[in-house]
């Protein structure tokens, strides 16, 4: 046993598929969600820099591109599930960090472990990166839910999905949020689409919330 185990439990990530269950014109893993996180991230990173903030890197780093390892061991659980009640989300969160404990110390060797343990934590937290892993993560599920409105898809949890996660972004109180609403957003949802939904009209009510 060693760290060789840890980088073959990464082909797991390749092989789960986000918001199961639900027709998509295009399919995403988790590993290609966590690798868009991390760009998306440190894009929003460098508009904090500009505003003067201090980052980080070697933090944000970690967090972005672990922050979803845990699904290996418990798969991706819709969001309207997992955040159906807080105290499911808080068990959710207690089942999945102790799979990733009992990992770790069955695995990993004694001089890495508080490494891993570090590395592989909930990044989520009041920390401007642990903020701006908030906003990376909720913006891909913006870009995943838009992108599959914008080709006609009408499931309904993509408006869901859509919605919600640009609430969540409104509400973080950073400079890259900002920027994000008043330059990206608009951009995106200018583009042309084959939608039967009014997805400016989703994005004006979700804003004004």
């Amino acid at each position: 046993m060693g760290i060789h185990r840890y980088f073959r439990s990464l082909d797991g990530l390749e092989r789960i598929i986000r918001c199961p269950g639900k027709f998509k014109f295009e399919e995403h893993s988790v590993a290609a969600h966590s690798w868009k996180v991390v760009q998306y991230a440190k894009t929003l990173a460098d508009i904090e820099e500009k505003h003067g903030a201090v980052i980080d890197w070697k933090k944000l780093y970690e967090i972005t591109s672990s922050h979803d390892y845990g699904e290996i061991f418990i798969g991706d659980i819709k969001t309207p599930v997992k955040h159906s009640s807080p105290e499911l989300r808080q068990l959710i969160q207690q089942v999945e960090e102790g799979m990733i404990a009992h990992f770790i110390e069955e695995n990993i060797p004694e001089e890495f472990k508080p490494t891993f343990r570090r590395q592989l934590r909930e990044g989520k937290d009041e920390s401007l990166e642990g903020l701006i892993l908030e906003v990376a993560d909720k913006m891909d599920q913006v870009y995943e839910a838009f992108a599959e409105l914008q080709k006609g898809n009408t499931e309904k949890e993509f408006v869901a999905m859509y919605r919600n996660a640009l609430v969540k972004i409104k509400r973080i109180k950073l400079n890259c949020v900002d920027y994000f609403l008043e330059h990206i957003l608009p951009e995106m949802i200018n583009e042309e689409t084959l939608s039967p939904v009014d997805l400016k009209l989703i994005t004006k009510e979700a804003l004004a919330q």
